[in-house]
């Protein structure tokens, strides 16, 4: 099974005339400064989401579903390795993440979410409750900017608002 594509936020498939079809990797737009750290992290962010989709479709979180996964993507090594860490993070972190989005979606059982909004919100609160090296702007900003990539029309404002709970959240950093 493929899974180099994400299905609509409101289950569109290729079936309905509406869908475009684009790939992950179709249409978007090059990032500034591949090279750099920033080009890094964005391509291991984007790694992560579809790994993180992967494992929401097959239930498989193993390390080898994961590394079997990133073996058929092109991304650098460090790329790669963030992926990795956000992913086993993700993954190891779950319950507590899925709590803190749940906290902060008023009136939206996580199970009513379209999975790549789910997904890019348990990425981001991964970051911004658990990883103190990057600075919650920079978790923030990615999470919308992938999330308009990637999830439907009005996903980057719904992350936005959700993420900003959390950010704001009392203690929202475990050190």
């Amino acid at each position: 099974m493929s899974f180099d594509k994400f299905r609509r936020c409101d289950n569109r498939g290729p079936a309905d005339s509406s869908y475009s079809g684009r790939s992950l990797s179709e249409n978007q737009e090059p990032i500034s400064g591949v090279g750099s750290v920033r080009g890094a992290r964005r391509k291991g962010r984007e790694l992560a989401l579809q790994a993180l989709y992967q494992i929401e479709i097959t239930g498989d979180p193993s390390v080898a579903a994961v590394d079997q996964f990133l073996a058929h993507f092109e991304g650098a090594a460090k790329a790669k390795e963030f992926a990795r860490r956000l992913v086993s993070g993700v993954v190891n972190q779950r319950t507590e993440i899925d709590r803190r989005i749940e906290q902060c979606t008023e009136h939206w059982k996580l199970a009513r979410l379209a999975k790549v909004d789910l997904t890019i919100l348990r990425l981001a609160t991964y970051e911004l409750v658990f990883c103190s090296d990057i600075p919650p702007n920079v978790s923030l900003n990615e999470a919308i900017e992938i999330g308009k990539r990637f999830g439907a029309e009005e996903s980057a404002a719904f992350i936005n608002g959700v993420l900003d709970q959390i950010a704001h959240s009392s203690a929202a950093k475990i050190q």
